[in-house]
């Protein structure tokens, strides 16, 4: 059975969850904190970062792209119809650029800043870097966040999933990001009717449930997080 390395509130963890779901791979959980630096995770990844996935045979993949490659290549030409990248050529284009948009560009400039100052930095001793969070950092994320529901509306408006006709990649990955705004009650909600409609469709694909179960000690998800009829 693979391992999975994770954090349970880090965005590429969790999209890399919802893929492993989303192609009935099964899998192991081993919760990672990035900065206690530990050998031998260092071993697996010299980078330290969460997600690093451990398949069976012992190929190890670091990374959310990464990952996200290997599943497509590995399982995605046994069901075409259930592919989380498209077919085509344009549309594997657009699900990519997407999924770079929210693991990069969204994690960059929202989800980051919100789960290290809110959840990383309780456990992070001083020397670290630990201690209360800089809330001039928190409001810009917020900020952020709502700019980037305001874009998945935008792609929500107009297709059916946010790359095109299909789920992919580019969703989960978005999902991901959200989720975690979530759970730290910084989703807002009255920003965008399609992206509130859009994430609660996802909200209830079965990947999902293992997501929703997730709680962080001493810090309860937002009164919302579980809920499917939010």
């Amino acid at each position: 059975m693979a391992h999975l390395f994770h954090h349970p509130l880090c965005p590429h963890s969790r999209f890399v969850r919802l893929a492993l779901a989303e192609y009935g791979l099964e899998f192991d959980l081993i919760e990672e904190r990035a900065c206690d630096r530990r050998e031998d995770f260092l071993l697996l990844d010299p980078a330290g970062r969460t997600p690093v996935l451990v398949a069976d045979g012992g190929l190890v993949a670091s990374g959310a792209g990464p990952v996200a490659e290997w599943l497509d290549e590995a399982y995605g030409p046994a069901d075409p119809n259930a592919r989380l990248l498209p077919k085509d050529i344009a549309g594997r284009v657009e699900a990519r650029r997407l999924l770079d948009w929210f693991n990069g560009k969204m994690f960059a400039e929202a989800t980051d800043w919100l789960v290290t100052e809110k959840v990383y930095k309780r456990f992070m001793s001083r020397e670290q870097g630990g201690g209360a969070p800089d809330m001039d950092l928190v409001r810009a994320a917020r900020a952020n966040m709502r700019h980037h529901l305001r874009y998945i509306g935008y792609l929500a408006a107009s297709r059916n999933w946010l790359a095109g006709d299909s789920l992919t990649f580019a969703d989960l990955a978005a999902a991901a990001h959200v989720s975690v705004a979530d759970y730290l009650g910084d989703a807002p909600w009255e920003e965008d009717e399609h992206a509130k409609a859009w994430y609660g469709r996802i909200k209830s694909r079965p990947s999902f449930r293992p997501l929703l179960a997730d709680r962080v000690p001493g810090m309860a998800p937002s009164a919302v997080y579980a809920d499917l009829d939010f």
